[in-house]
C-alpha cells in the first residue's frame, strides 16, 4: 500500500464488547471530528492551489507533501505506533513510561539527522539552502508534534488529540490562504503550510505536561535497548512503507512531471489528491477503531480472524457503494473540490477507484500483520508490491500515457488483495503475535 495507515486515534481496548461490529460503527463515527477537520483542511488546501497557483501548482503541492511524509514516515508509521501500543498499560511518569518515551525521541531523532543529511546531498526541489533549513524545521517542529499526540492517544486523552487535529488543519490552510492572498512564490507558500502546522507543537506541550505525561521525563535519561528493540520491530515497518510506498510515490511523480508536463500530470494529480482525502479518512477510522481491537485480540488468533472477517464483510459492499457514489457524481465533485479546467481528470477515475476498493480491503490483513508486530511478512509485502508496481507502470505507462499510472494502481492492489486472501487463510488462523 502506498499510503501507511494514520496513528490510531485511541488506546487498544481490552474489554470484551458483546458486539465488536457494533463498537467498531460506534467507534467509527466517534472519530469523526478529528477526521473531518482534517479532511476539510486538506480539501481546502487542494482547492486553493487548483484555483490559485499556476499550472503544475497541484503537483508541486503533492511533491511537497510528499516529501513531508518521506522525512515523517519513520517516526509517525513508526515509532509513534509502537509508542501508543506500548505507553497504553503504562501510569504516566511512572520509570518504565519514561523509559519508552526517551527511546521514541531518541529514535526520532535519528530519523531527523538521516533525512537532514539525505536532503543535505540530493536537495529540495532545486530550492536554496536557507529553504532546505526552514524545511528541516519544520519537520522537527511535527515530530515533535507528533510524539505528544501519540503520548496523549496512549493516555486515553482524546479530546486533546481532537483539538490538535483541528488546531493543525487550521493554521495549515490558513497558512497557505495567506502566502497566495500576498502573493508568495510557490515555495514561500509550502513552507509557511509546513511551518504553520508544526506550530502546534507548541500546545501539544502544553496538553502533554497539564496531562502530567512529562511529569519527571529528562531527556538526558539512560535509552534502553529493550525499548529500542520494541520500537525497533514498528520502525522497520516503517522502513519499508518508506522505501517501498512513499518513495515510488514521489519517483512516479517526477517520472510523470518529466514525461508528460506539469499541466497534464495536473489531471493525475486531481485523482491521486482526491484518493488522498477519502483514504486519509478511511485510514484515521480503522486505525482508530480497528488497529486498536485487533492488537488487543492479538493474543486470541480466533477470535481476531472472526473480527476480522466480519469487518470485511462489513465494509466490502459500503465501500463498493461510497466509491461508487464518488464515480456517479464526478463531473461536479471534480469542479467542485478543484476547478473547472480539472474536469478531464474524470477519465482516470474508474481505475484509481477500483483500485482504491482492493487497497483498503487489503489493509484489513496488513494491520493483522502490524497487530501482531510481525514485520518479516509485512516487509515482504511492501517489496512486492512495490516491484510488482514498477513492473505494470514499465508495462502500461508506454502503452497508455497517464492512464498507465492509474491502470497499474488498480491491478497492483488487485494482486495485492489475493495475495493478502491467500495469505491470511493458509498462515493466519492460529499463529499468536510475536512478543518483545
Amino acid at each position: 500500500m502506498t499510503d501507511a495507515p494514520v496513528l490510531c486515534t485511541c488506546m487498544p481496548d481490552t474489554s470484551q464488547p458483546k458486539s465488536p461490529i457494533r463498537q467498531f460503527v460506534r467507534g467509527s463515527l466517534g472519530t469523526g471530528v478529528a477526521v473531518v477537520a482534517r479532511a476539510a483542511g486538506s480539501l481546502l488546501v487542494n482547492k486553493l492551489f487548483a484555483l490559485y497557483a499556476p499550472a503544475g501548482g497541484l503537483t508541486l503541492l503533492a511533491q511537497f507533501q510528499n516529501l513531508m511524509a518521506l522525512l515523517t514516515t519513520l517516526p509517525n508509521d513508526g515509532v509513534h505506533v509502537g509508542v501508543v501500543k506500548y505507553l497504553a498499560p503504562l501510569r504516566p511518569g511512572s520509570p518504565r513510561y519514561h523509559t519508552w518515551l526517551g527511546a521514541a525521541a531518541v529514535l526520532n531523532a535519528l530519523a531527523l539527522l538521516l533525512g537532514a543529511a539525505v536532503l543535505a546531498t540530493k536537495g529540495l526541489l532545486h530550492w536554496g539552502w536557507g529553504s532546505l533549513a526552514v524545511f528541516v524545521m519544520g519537520i522537527a517542529l511535527l515530530t515533535g508534534q507528533g510524539l505528544l499526540s501519540a503520548a496523549l492517544l496512549a493516555a486515553g486523552r482524546l479530546r486533546a488529540y481532537i483539538g490538535l487535529s483541528v488546531t493543525l488543519a487550521a493554521l495549515g490552510t490558513g497558512a497557505v490562504a495567506a502566502a497566495l492572498w500576498w502573493g508568495y512564490p510557490l515555495p514561500t507558500v509550502l513552507l509557511a503550510y509546513l511551518v504553520a502546522q508544526g506550530l502546534t507543537l507548541v500546545p501539544a506541550w502544553g496538553l502533554a505536561a497539564r496531562a502530567g505525561l512529562l511529569r519527571g521525563w529528562q531527556l538526558r535519561a539512560p535509552v534502553s535497548r529493550v525499548a529500542l528493540r520494541g520500537l525497533g520491530r514498528f520502525l522497520l515497518m516503517a522502513v519499508s512503507t518508506l522505501l517501498f510506498g512513499k518513495a515510488v510515490d514521489y519517483a512516479l511523480r517526477g517520472y510523470l512531471l518529466g514525461t508528460f508536463g506539469p499541466g497534464p500530470t495536473d489531471l493525475w494529480q486531481v485523482v491521486a489528491k482526491l484518493s488522498d482525502n477519502y483514504t486519509m479518512v478511511f485510514g484515521a477510522v480503522m486505525s482508530s477503531v480497528f488497529y486498536p481491537r485487533l492488537a488487543a485480540l492479538a493474543s486470541q488468533p480466533r477470535a481476531a480472524r472472526r473480527y476480522l472477517l466480519s469487518v470485511l464483510a462489513l465494509l466490502a459492499p459500503l465501500l463498493a457503494g461510497g466509491l461508487g457514489l464518488i464515480f456517479v457524481c464526478r463531473d461536479w465533485l471534480l469542479p467542485l473540490l478543484f476547478a473547472p479546467r480539472l474536469l478531464a481528470a474524470r477519465a482516470l477515475l474508474a481505475p484509481q477507484l477500483l483500485g482504491d476498493w482492493a487497497k483498503f480491503l487489503s489493509w484489513l490483513f496488513i494491520f493483522q500483520l502490524m497487530a501482531r508486530a510481525r514485520t518479516g511478512p509485512y516487509i515482504a509485502v511492501q517489496a512486492a508490491s512495490a516491484a510488482v508496481f514498477a513492473g505494470l507502470l514499465a508495462v502500461l505507462l508506454p502503452r497508455y500515457g497517464l492512464e498507465g499510472a492509474v491502470l497499474a494502481h488498480a491491478a497492483r492492489y488487485a494482486l495485492v488483495l489475493v495475495a493478502c486472501v491467500g495469505f491470511f487463510g493458509v498462515f493466519g488462523r492460529n499463529k499468536p503475535a510475536d512478543r518483545v
